[in-house]
């Protein structure tokens, strides 16, 4: 067997399901979403039948290969001072499509908590989110695993989720019913716009992270950017030529990606609409038929936290990881029947989630930043491409900073 080259992600554990033997094994058992909290300390797993586990990160030491234990340890030995939590089953009655974890620890969240904890009214809270195949989404306290609230109003499946990242504990949802719908979790969830448009499912919703933005792709060819601060339509991006299924923004805000049927990821600047890079899924496979557009279909795109790289999950059994300034994959990692990927927050491990229920988690690559690029990140996290273009700046350094060096 050939040693994998120092960019090739490593599979470090793969998390299987116990079925129990009243469930037929192959219905409704897709891993259709995967989370970590925004603080790195616990992982959401949708593993199917109506079921979601709530795992402290990192992992118990037996998933970890050797020569990973050590960090594994040290980090445990941290989450232990915080009063060990311990793994929780979430049973939320119906299949599990979309999940979100609220931004953590923010001041609003601790009266969600004090209303229904009164006498703990300090103790900060996590929200994870749950949207269902009813139409239902129902927000859980991560800590105790409780019930908090029920959110009603979409007439088919919740799809995806994205909390605001400021804290606000603002919840946008997108649904099978064509809509995305925003709720405000500090007012016991009360539903404040429902944002029409789509003519097909809604697959996916991503708040850009200085929440500004908020895209969403449905089962069409453009993609649909709002304003956050007036639930407007802003612009709608055209350029696939197949269902838009996925979507993301980089830290800064300033690209968008989203991920589509038609084999490609497309990098938006959202400010302006422009098309910035198309990133192609040729085959890899020889074996496979490459008149089969379908293989390279893609589920799954995301930013790591740094913003220098890309992960894509599509139907030919691979997950790739893409440089920011490359046109081609810089590493590949064989994987069967994947939906969704995720980079945790700190960087270094991307999971992935399947058809059959199971999550893997690989090795991403983790890397320094250059004082160029953390310098763009800082300036972009507040500056439009429009103000970026109107500082009295050489070009080449405006073409740097607004990612038009590629």
């Amino acid at each position: 067997m050939l040693s994998p080259s120092p960019e090739e992600p490593l599979l470090l554990a793969e998390l299987k399901p116990g079925r129990p033997h009243q469930f037929d094994w192959k219905s409704s058992c897709e891993t259709w979403s995967v989370a970590f909290s925004p603080d790195g300390s616990w992982f959401a797993w949708s593993q199917g039948h109506c079921i979601v586990k709530l795992i402290p990160w990192p992992l118990e030491e037996q998933f970890i290969p050797k020569g990973f234990e050590a960090k594994s340890r040290s980090s445990k030995n941290d989450t232990k001072g915080r009063g060990s939590p311990k793994e929780k089953t979430l049973d939320c009655g119906q299949i599990v499509w979309g999940l979100a974890f609220s931004p953590w620890p923010s001041p609003p969240s601790r009266k969600l908590w004090a209303r229904h904890h009164p006498q703990v009214p300090d103790v900060s809270c996590l929200i994870l989110a749950t949207g269902l195949n009813d139409g239902q989404i129902k927000i859980w306290e991560v800590q105790t695993g409780l019930l908090l609230l029920n959110l009603s109003g979409h007439q088919d499946v919740v799809r995806d989720l994205s909390f605001t990242p400021s804290g606000s504990l603002i919840l946008v949802s997108a649904s099978r019913d064509k809509t995305l719908r925003i709720w405000d979790l500090n007012k016991h969830g009360k539903q404040i716009q429902v944002l029409s448009g789509h003519l097909q499912w809604v697959y996916c919703c991503s708040i850009s992270p200085d929440c500004s933005m908020l895209c969403s792709a449905a089962g069409e060819k453009s993609v649909f950017l709002w304003s956050m601060r007036s639930y407007t339509l802003i612009r709608k991006l055209e350029g696939h030529q197949s269902s838009v299924v996925s979507c993301d923004f980089s830290p800064d805000s300033a690209l968008l990606v989203t991920a589509s049927y038609d084999t490609n990821v497309i990098m938006w600047d959202p400010y302006t609409g422009e098309r910035l890079r198309s990133l192609h899924h040729t085959q890899v496979d020889p074996t496979m038929d490459e008149s089969d557009v379908h293989i390279s279909s893609l589920r799954s795109v995301c930013f790591s936290p740094e913003g220098l790289y890309l992960a894509t999950v599509a139907d030919d059994r691979l997950l790739r990881i893409w440089a920011l300034e490359l046109k081609t994959p810089i590493a590949f990692a064989p994987m069967t029947n994947g939906l969704c990927c995720t980079f945790f927050p700190h960087g270094g491990v991307i999971a992935t989630g399947t058809r059959d229920g199971h999550v893997q988690f690989w090795t991403a690559p983790r890397v320094l930043s250059s004082l160029k690029h953390l310098c763009r990140k800082a300036l972009r996290s507040f500056l439009t491409t429009y103000q970026v273009l109107a500082l009295p700046i050489p070009k080449k350094m405006k073409e740097f900073l607004t990612y038009r060096t590629f």
